[in-house]
């Protein structure tokens, strides 16, 4: 049996203190229902200004305000310690989608009719989520990104390198690209978070996609689920720059603009950083291939952006509208165009050409999310990555994480034990 949510901002009531103060919109202009959306990706601003102005010249009734500020989810946190809540949320599906959920603050919106659209396996990612199960569906998924390796197409076709699926093809492909005297990979790990990219990538196929879960449940450690993740990531590094922490996430994308590298280990959502700076590249991307087996593969892909109604929101069906105008094809189209993203919705739609390696994963729902969608922010996994992509220490590595987990998700592994516990009662 699922539980209902029960409340508990204590998850985030610590970063909230360190928020800005904000106001709401007030009231809507001549009587209109008001519609009010934060959303957490600055990047795409323009894009959701068009989609203010469209939406609120085409209706008669409701007014729509949509912000996009640098510090959606400190200011979301502020709001909602104030009880001050937009009538919709567009946030990503990661931690801080789990204890909204957790703290009761969005509502069930299995009942609105756009869910029936939504491609399944981004459904099940979004239940996956769930920091222990709950009734109901409480994101829209909007759009996705995926990540593996992005390659230069031209150089492959020039030297007839060919698409490896297993690791073991991975590593041949290596040798033989760093023969011909070419860099296989560029890493920009001067950038911490940098440090994410690989790491989810491979672990979708060497990790249990719920290891964080079972970790929680106390059934397993990272210790034991993650040894082959680490060790492969390690053998990854020789096929990169000398120095790859000299180098940031702007360094990597500029040298693999310029050729300078093969391939980059990296999410589509570099892709517009890459082609500023060579428009004409020739992008394409594979599945990172980790396992030994071709077969069983998985995407690494996850909700960049999906749209939550707050259980405050006095006018659902105001908000359905707005949704519904949001998940239009041809609106949805011009999001995946400016963001080069992968639509949550079934469909038909133009994806870049950078993503046709990964299309018939993607077309075919077969996708799993990133492990640090299920990491909290505070135990700073990527700091841990970097430290130990620097001292190639694996099992120091791996006590680290088991303890900093520990550590830092005392009451999320009290909350999950205690659930197991009453579920075991009741049978």
């Amino acid at each position: 049996m699922k539980r209902k949510g029960a409340r508990s901002l204590a998850f985030f009531v610590c970063l909230a203190a360190i928020a800005p103060t904000v106001q709401g919109c007030g009231e809507a202009p001549d009587g209109k229902i008001e519609v009010e959306i934060v959303q957490y990706k600055p990047e795409a601003a323009n894009y959701f200004k068009t989609v203010e102005e469209a939406f609120n010249a085409s209706h008669d009734d409701i007014h729509l305000t949509i912000s996009s500020p640098n510090d959606a989810m400190a200011i979301l946190k502020t709001r909602f310690i104030r009880e001050d809540y937009p009538d919709i949320i567009g946030i990503g599906g990661d931690i801080n989608y789990s204890y909204f959920v957790d703290a009761d603050i969005l509502a069930d919106i299995s009942g609105y009719a756009g869910m029936q659209d939504v491609n399944e396996g981004y459904l099940d990612i979004a239940e996956a989520l769930e920091l222990v199960p709950v009734d109901g569906t409480y994101i829209l998924p909007y759009a996705a990104n995926a990540a593996g390796i992005l390659y230069n197409r031209e150089m492959f076709e020039a030297h007839g390198w060919q698409i490896p699926e297993t690791w073991e093809e991975l590593t041949a492909l290596c040798d033989e690209i760093a023969a011909e005297g070419i860099l296989p990979f560029y890493f920009g790990f001067k950038d911490i978070w940098t440090c994410l990219a690989p790491w989810n990538a491979m672990a979708v196929e060497l990790a249990p996609s719920d290891a964080t879960k079972q970790v929680n449940k106390g059934l397993t450690t990272f210790t034991k689920e993650y040894g082959e993740l680490s060790e492969k990531y390690l053998a990854l590094l020789p096929y990169g720059p000398d120095d790859p922490f000299a180098y940031s996430y702007n360094d990597a994308c500029t040298a693999f603009a310029r050729g300078e590298s093969a391939m980059y280990p990296i999410g589509s959502y570099a892709a517009p950083q890459i082609l500023s700076v060579n428009p004409d590249l020739k992008i394409d991307s594979f599945v990172m291939p980790a396992s030994d087996a071709a077969d069983g593969r998985t995407l690494n892909s996850g909700i960049d952006l999906g749209f939550c109604v707050t259980a405050a929101c006095e006018n659902k069906e105001a908000a359905y509208e707005v949704l519904d105008f949001l998940y239009a094809d041809e609106n949805l189209q011009k999001y995946i165009d400016a963001q080069t993203s992968v639509p949550c919705k079934k469909g038909t739609f133009e994806l870049s050409t950078l993503l046709e390696g990964m299309s018939e994963f993607i077309a075919g729902g077969n996708m799993t999310d990133y492990q640090d969608h299920y990491y909290p922010s505070e135990m700073s996994v990527d700091a841990l990555l970097q430290t130990f992509l620097i001292e190639q220490d694996k099992d120091a590595f791996l006590k680290n994480f088991d303890t900093s987990w520990q550590r830092y998700n005392r009451d999320i592994i009290r909350m999950v034990q205690e659930y197991e516990a009453a579920q075991k009662s009741a049978e």
